[in-house]
């Protein structure tokens, strides 16, 4: 299997080099040139397998360059090790209302876990293959999960380097602190004044810059990046849909064949497009609805076919989906047109204009499969309340607008299997979780919080977040956007 880009520009292109690149040259997205499909008896054999099994089954159908021990030894290395806190690695909880598929249980409590453990070794394996000798310069932009998780998962990783950008005021207080407390000889965070959009628009210039591409290599340094622009990212996240369906048959919550509709919170469209992957796999995916907070270009798009980010920017209590410009949209728009042309067209438009129109036959085509709905802050709040109180559960704020979400989408669509992603702890914002259910924490700390969080949760303060406690700030610099491809070239000289 090779791979492309959504614009046109690269073609050819097996896994690994893809991998390495992390954007395509042309700045487009690279992705498969053909989709592989499963049959029932592959769905069989992933039933009895660990979660370690099927990653191998379902990425050596993708990463085909790779050979089987290649895979196999990434994999143990990403997930093994007592590195996430369950052996399930991500376990579906059927106790409540809603099936929950939870994503939170690695080293930084956050779903991005499931790929970026992932995808340095992908990388450093891609790095051996390729016989890559120039260091590799990651490049994260974040809007609060995804800096650490691509900080922890390059730690120290030989060969390469890592430079994150979070929006300076943009994140939660404890994701902040696993940021600016990260360890490692080859790690670097910098908060940009702006938002999510201004850091990441900042990188992608930055991919884009040839003349900064040739002072690097002077310094025999290569870009790559830890967004889920990059293909390494988007394909370990295929996984989970698979494991979330076998486990739900295994749990007898549905039977064979049963398809599963899946209520995703999304800002960038990476988490859900892989379920849009599955499915065009053969994976019994019903409908995959697009849950988002008061940021709802995604939703405005989903029911009009018009991406506009030209609106208010807000700042919510599920930060991570404080989100305009979501960059794996593009992959869908390639798939759903097989036209490179009229891709490179809209994102120009997106680009130039800030915004763009598909139009009504292209979006028919996503409605086939898409659903999407919105959630504000005082309706998370309440949803976070209500199901502790009725469920005993307590959901994290990106997770309970994805169950608000799937609240909606179930009055309409009654006798389906409507499962929830949950991409991250409730430890990851304490207060907003805390303030939810009724608690005071005005003039609390953040360590406050957490032991009180732990009072009332079924699950135990993850190991990494209570570390946090004696952790000291490593990291404290601050740039404005248009001084990133400074900071860069400063970071690789180091």
């Amino acid at each position: 299997m090779d791979y492309m880009s959504t614009r046109g520009g690269a073609s050819g292109v097996k896994s690994a080099e893809a991998i390495l690149k992390g954007l395509a040259p042309d700045g487009g997205l690279f992705v498969p040139d053909e989709m592989p499909h499963i049959d029932k008896a592959f769905l069989d054999e992933l039933k009895d397998m660990d979660y370690m099994g099927r990653a191998c089954s379902v990425l050596r159908l993708f990463l085909t360059d790779y050979d089987d021990e290649e895979i196999k030894g990434c994999v143990e290395r990403a997930y093994g090790g007592g590195k996430f806190d369950t052996v399930d690695i991500a376990p579906v909880m059927t106790d409540c209302s809603f099936p929950i598929l939870e994503l939170w249980h690695g080293p930084t409590s956050a779903f991005k876990d499931m790929a970026l453990q992932l995808l340095s070794q992908l990388m450093t394996t891609a790095m051996k293959k390729t016989g890559e000798k120039s260091q590799i310069l990651i490049l994260a932009a974040t809007s609060g999960d995804t800096g650490k998780a691509a900080l922890c998962g390059f730690q120290d990783v030989p060969g390469t380097k890592i430079l994150t950008f979070y929006p300076k005021g943009g994140v939660a207080k404890m994701q902040e602190l696993q940021m600016v407390t990260q360890k490692g000889a080859n790690t670097g965070v910098l908060a940009v004044e702006g938002n999510f959009d201004d850091a990441q628009a900042g990188v992608k210039s930055i991919f884009a810059d040839k003349v900064l591409a040739g002072k690097l290599l002077e310094n025999n340094v290569k870009l790559s990046s830890a967004n889920s622009i990059n293909w390494g990212r988007l394909a370990p996240q295929i996984v989970y849909y698979f494991s979330a369906y076998t486990d739900l048959l295994r749990s007898g919550r549905i039977k064979d064949g049963e398809s599963v509709d899946f209520v995703v919170p999304t800002g960038n469209f990476g988490d859900i497009l892989a379920g849009f992957y599955a499915k065009k796999m053969g994976l019994p995916v019903g409908r995959l609805v697009c849950a988002s907070n008061r940021n709802n270009v995604l939703t405005d798009f989903l029911n009009t076919g018009i991406y506009d980010r030209k609106r208010d920017f807000y700042k919510t209590i599920s930060p991570s989906m404080d989100i305009l410009v979501s960059s794996n949209l593009e992959r869908l728009l390639w798939y759903m047109t097989d036209d490179t042309a009229i891709v490179k067209r809209w994102m120009t438009e997106l680009a130039e204009n800030g915004s763009y129109d598909v139009g009504a036959e292209v979006l028919d085509k996503i409605k086939d499969t898409f659903s999407a709905g919105c959630a504000d802050d005082e309706r998370t709040k309440a949803v976070i309340r209500e199901v502790y109180e009725k469920e005993d559960y307590v959901l994290d704020p990106h997770t309970a607008v994805a169950w608000a979400v799937a609240e909606d989408y179930s009055k309409a669509n009654k006798g389906r299997c409507v499962t929830v992603l949950s991409t991250a702890s409730p430890y990851k914002f304490c207060q907003s979780v805390l303030e939810a259910v009724g608690e005071n924490v005005d003039n609390k700390d953040t360590f406050y919080m957490l032991d009180r969080l732990s009072d009332i949760n079924r699950y135990h303060v993850p190991a990494g977040l209570a570390a946090l406690r004696t952790a000291e700030v490593l990291h404290s610099d601050s740039c404005r956007k248009e001084e990133m491809p400074d900071m860069v070239l400063d970071f690789a000289q180091r």
